[in-house]
């Protein structure tokens, strides 16, 4: 009986040990104090919940719902506190997921499954570009699978738990897309209750990515790209083997700075091919326990590879191109990259099962210790193949201390609400105060009232103009060196080293207000209140219809504990000799 039970404790405990052990790896410079600013991860002392966070202007929702919803949670924890919480969840769900995913009795294959789930290409460049949105989404998706299979299963609480990780997902507009697709793909079936669970589902997951959908369309001709972005973003190769091989190993993202070194070594291409063998190895075992849904499951990975790779196939970047340029929204899909979500998994999955059997193999024809060799050398492959994702990134992801200045600011602006215009107009900065690493424009997310920052982005050599057409206007006045006063802004925010200082005579017609070690602050005294837009209404509402469905998540949840807990209590043996 004690073997049993020890059995059984090592089958909860040890993907849990796993799990901790990635995350504490991964993220060990977040045991100092501060905030770590990289690309688009930049959380701030205290966010502010606003109608510009829940629906920008004029430019693309491409962080709705996710503003809105940092900033909620920002009323009630600090902001250096919320970026820990969710980069571990981020890991440790990650790793635990795809463990518990993976159709497997032996626990050092589900080991295999979260080590090498939680520690890939996509997850370290994803991380190191400041995506994190992205990764809650990825680190969703094991969940999103599980709860699939339990809904066609009839297991109790499925859809609810399908609905909390579709949730998850749609924290931003790709997660949300992602999470539609598949369980529109894994929910329609024969099974019981099948038609009733498959529109509960996909209903109630469109309804979780309203406020993206909603934002988009009443965006109108700003929703549409720069078609040049699909060259800028399209799939990059990261050693010798070309841009599909670094896809195939879930890496290839456009932004070379934001790739690990060890992508370079001439053997990860050898690696990768090596991988993909132990993977075709576990399909059998993965249609054999999944028999319903191994072959859908199959189709999302290989469709969520083949959007990856368009924009590096024959003819994919002139299809794109057209895409983006003429459908709105359509500059979604533009960083293909991104899609390799469910592929990711699929690999980790197939590749834990093909360990599995390639270990019983060896198993029958040596013993177990050498099968027992093969498993922990294939938890321990990802980490090899992938050094530098150990301790931040090779220390990248260093926590640094915001500037005094920027509460300053931020007050003086809160107290005379007003458009800003954020200098150097550029939409990425690199700051001494942060060792010099870029990161998105700060102003937006620290201040709280509309911030207008330059949405051009620039990769290399190649400018991608940005949708934001009061960016525009910003652009075409700096650029005819005439007085940023006439563009209708209250604020001038000058970043002073993060680039040259601005000419005379933009901020012509101006009084400084603050001048301090980091930042200067402008306003325009003949400054008059813009007229006010009706947009937020109906993006608003998107946003309670959201709020209502993870409303009601949770308290069905609540609500089903609860009543385990009465159900228990009636069924003891004490309460009935008592009564």
């Amino acid at each position: 009986m004690w073997a049993v039970v020890g059995a059984g404790m090592r089958e909860r405990l040890v993907p849990h040990g796993v799990a901790a052990a990635v995350t504490a790896l991964v993220l060990a410079p977040l045991a100092l104090p501060g905030y770590v600013l990289r690309y688009d991860m930049l959380f701030v002392p205290r966010a502010v919940l606003s109608w510009e966070s829940i629906v920008p202007a004029s430019a693309l929702p491409r962080a709705v719902p996710q503003d809105a919803v940092v900033a909620l949670a920002g009323q009630v924890v600090p902001g250096w506190l919320l970026q820990r919480l969710v980069l571990v969840a981020i890991l440790y769900l990650a790793a635990l997921g795809a463990a518990r995913l993976v159709p497997t009795d032996r626990v050092a294959v589900r080991a295999v499954a979260a080590v090498g789930y939680a520690w890939t290409p996509y997850l370290a460049e994803r991380l190191l570009v400041g995506q994190w949105g992205l990764l809650m989404a990825y680190a969703a998706l094991p969940w999103l699978v599980r709860a699939a299979l339990d809904v066609r299963a009839g297991r109790s609480g499925g859809l609810r738990r399908l609905l909390l990780a579709a949730a998850a997902s749609a924290i931003t507009p790709t997660g949300g897309m992602l999470a539609l697709v598949v369980v529109a793909v894994l929910l329609p079936g024969r099974y019981p209750a099948a038609a009733r669970s498959t529109w509960l589902g996909v209903g109630l997951t469109v309804l979780l990515n309203a406020p993206w959908l909603v934002a988009g369309v009443v965006s109108g001709d700003a929703g549409r790209s720069d078609p040049a972005g699909v060259a800028a973003f399209a799939a990059r190769a990261e050693n010798w083997a070309g841009p599909l091989v670094a896809l195939a190993g879930t890496g290839g993202i456009w932004n070379a700075q934001t790739t690990p070194a060890s992508r370079a070594v001439v053997l990860v291409p050898v690696a990768t091919v090596l991988l993909l063998a132990v993977a075709g190895y576990g399909v059998p075992l993965l249609r054999r326990r999944w028999p319903s849904v191994a072959g859908r499951f199959g189709a999302l990975a290989a469709g969520s590879w083949l959007a990856a790779a368009l924009g590096v196939l024959p003819g994919g970047a002139e299809l794109l191109g057209w895409l983006v340029a003429a459908v709105p929204g359509a500059g979604l899909v533009r960083d293909g990259q991104k899609l390799l979500v469910p592929y990711a998994l699929a690999l980790a999955v197939a590749g834990a099962l093909g360990a599995e059997r390639l270990a019983g193999r060896l198993a029958d024809r040596f013993d177990a210790t050498t099968a027992g060799v093969v498993l922990v050398g294939a938890a321990l492959l990802p980490v090899a193949l992938l050094p530098d994702l150990a301790f931040g990134g090779a220390g990248r992801l260093r926590p640094v201390h915001w500037p005094a200045d920027w509460a300053t600011v931020a007050g003086l602006t809160a107290g005379r609400p007003g458009e800003v215009v954020s200098l150097p107009f550029q939409e990425y900065q690199s700051h001494p105060w942060n060792h010099g690493q870029v990161v998105i424009d700060p102003a937006p997310r620290y201040l709280a009232v509309p911030v207008l920052i330059d949405d051009t982005l620039r990769v290399g050599g190649l400018a991608v103009t940005g949708e934001d057409p009061r960016a525009a206007r910003v652009r075409e006045v700096l650029a005819a060196g005439a007085p940023l006063s006439t563009t209708g802004a209250r604020w001038v925010l000058v970043q002073r080293a993060a680039g040259p200082a601005p000419h005379p005579a933009t901020l012509a017609g101006l009084r400084t207000v603050h001048a301090g070690p980091e930042l200067t602050l402008y306003e325009n005294p003949h400054w008059s209140p813009p007229p006010t837009s009706a947009r937020s209404g109906p993006v608003g509402l998107a946003h309670l219809s959201a709020a209502a469905v993870v409303m009601m998540i949770v308290l069905s949840g609540a609500a089903r504990a609860g009543y385990r807990v009465v159900a228990s209590r009636h069924a003891s043996p004490a309460e009935g000799e008592g009564g």
